[in-house]
């Protein structure tokens, strides 16, 4: 079975939220860290550490 990767991660995203409640402002630093590293000079690291 092939999943893409989006599906996969917006699916244990929505379960970490709905089981462990985190509080709205951790989520938002959480995606806000990730676009910034994603454009970065670590954005080529990151990807080949995922692929």
């Amino acid at each position: 079975m092939d999943v893409p990767l989006w599906l996969a991660v917006a699916a244990i995203s929505y379960l970490g939220v709905k089981h462990v409640r985190p509080p709205w402002w951790l989520v938002a630093l959480l995606l806000l860290g990730g676009y910034l590293v994603a454009h970065s000079f670590l954005g080529p690291v990151v990807a080949s550490l995922v692929n």
